[in-house]
C-alpha cells in the first residue's frame, strides 16, 4: 500500500465512527435506542457513502488516466445520465418502490454501456470513444428532461426532481446489498487497468508497442465505470464532482502514475462522500441538504480553481 492509500485509509477509519454519532441528534451513551439508530439508520448510510464514494473516486482516476485529461469526469461516458434516465422512467410509471427503481437505473446504465461500446466499435480511438460518451450523455439528459416534462402529476414530478438531486437519506441495508457487490466488482476491474493506463501516458502508439490491447482496455473501462457509477446512481441518484475532485487531491501524494492513483482515489472518494454526508446531516436547516447539492457546491468552485490553474500553466 502506497503512502496516499495509507493516509486516506487512516482518515477513513476515523471518519466512519464519527459519522455514526453525527446527525440532528448526536448519539451518546444515554440516547434512547442508540444501538437501533446506529444499526438500522446510520451504519447502512455510512457504508453506502463509503461504497459510492470509492466507486466514483476510482472511476474518475481511471477516466482521467485513460483520456490523459485532468478535467475528465465519469459523467462524460454517459453512464450516470443513462442510469438517471432509467430511474426517472420507473418513477414516471409509478413503479419506483422497493428494488424496482435501482433495477431500472442499472438497466439504464447497462444500456448506456452497450451503446457506448457499439458506437466506439473495435477500432475506435480515444477521441471517438469520448465523443460517443458525450453524445450518449447529451441524449440521456434530453430524454430525462422529456420524461420530467411529461410527468403525469405533481407528485411524480417532485419524486423525480428530488431523486435526481442525489442523497443518502432513508437508505437501508437493501440499498447496501445492491450497491456494494457491484461497486466492488467494478473497482476490481478498474484496478486491473493500472499498468495499461501507465503505458498509455506515453501515447497510444507507444502503449500499443508495449503490448497494451486497446480494445480490451476499453472494455474493462466500460465495465468497471459502468458498475461503479451505475450502481451508485441506482441507489443514491446523481452525485457529481467526486470523480473530478478526488484524483486531484490524491495526485500530489503519488508519483503521478495512474496505477498509483486508483486505490488511493477509491479511499479518498469514500472519505469525501462520507464527510459531505455528515455535513448534510448536521447543518441546522429546516430540511436536510441533499448530498448531490452539497457536493456540487464544493465541486463547482474547485472546478473553477482548476480551470484557472490550468490557464496559468498554459500561459
Amino acid at each position: 500500500m502506497n503512502r496516499a492509500a495509507l493516509i486516506f485509509g487512516l482518515l477513513l477509519l476515523v471518519a466512519i465512527p464519527a459519522s455514526l454519532l453525527a446527525g440532528r441528534v448526536w448519539l451518546g451513551t444515554e440516547t434512547p435506542n442508540a444501538a437501533l439508530i446506529v444499526m438500522e439508520l446510520r451504519l447502512p448510510r455510512a457504508l453506502l457513502a463509503v461504497t459510492i464514494g470509492a466507486g466514483l473516486g476510482v472511476a474518475g482516476a481511471a477516466m482521467q488516466g485513460y483520456l490523459r485529461n485532468p478535467l475528465a469526469d465519469p459523467g462524460l461516458f454517459g453512464i450516470a445520465p443513462g442510469a438517471a434516465l432509467g430511474a426517472v422512467t420507473a418513477l414516471f410509471f409509478g413503479i419506483g418502490s422497493g428494488l424496482v427503481l435501482p433495477l431500472f437505473a442499472l438497466v439504464g446504465a447497462g444500456g448506456a454501456m452497450a451503446l457506448l461500446s457499439l458506437i466506439a466499435g473495435r477500432n475506435g480511438g480515444i477521441a471517438l470513444f469520448t465523443l460517443a460518451g458525450l453524445m450518449i450523455a447529451s441524449l440521456a439528459g434530453a430524454l430525462t428532461s422529456l420524461v420530467l416534462s411529461l410527468a403525469p402529476n405533481a407528485f411524480a414530478m417532485s419524486a423525480m426532481v428530488t431523486w435526481l438531486m442525489g442523497a443518502l437519506t432513508d437508505r437501508s441495508w437493501g440499498d447496501v446489498q445492491i450497491a456494494a457487490p457491484l461497486t466492488l466488482l467494478g473497482i476490481a476491474i478498474l484496478l486491473r487497468t493500472g499498468k495499461a493506463l501507465d503505458a498509455l501516458t506515453l501515447g497510444e502508439e507507444a502503449a500499443r508497442s508495449l503490448g497494451v490491447d486497446a480494445v480490451r482496455l476499453r472494455w474493462l473501462l466500460i465495465a468497471g465505470i459502468g458498475l461503479t457509477v451505475g450502481s451508485g446512481v441506482a441507489v443514491a441518484g446523481i452525485i457529481g464532482f467526486v470523480g473530478l475532485i478526488v484524483p486531484h487531491l490524491v495526485r500530489p501524494l503519488t508519483d503521478g502514475r495512474p496505477s498509483k492513483l486508483l486505490l488511493p482515489s477509491a479511499l479518498a472518494g469514500s472519505l469525501l462522500v462520507l464527510l459531505a454526508d455528515m455535513l448534510c446531516r448536521i447543518l441546522p436547516l429546516v430540511t436536510e441538504l441533499r448530498l448531490g447539492i452539497a457536493l456540487s457546491l464544493i465541486g463547482a468552485p474547485f472546478f473553477l480553481w482548476l480551470l484557472l490553474k490550468l490557464r496559468r500553466e498554459i500561459a
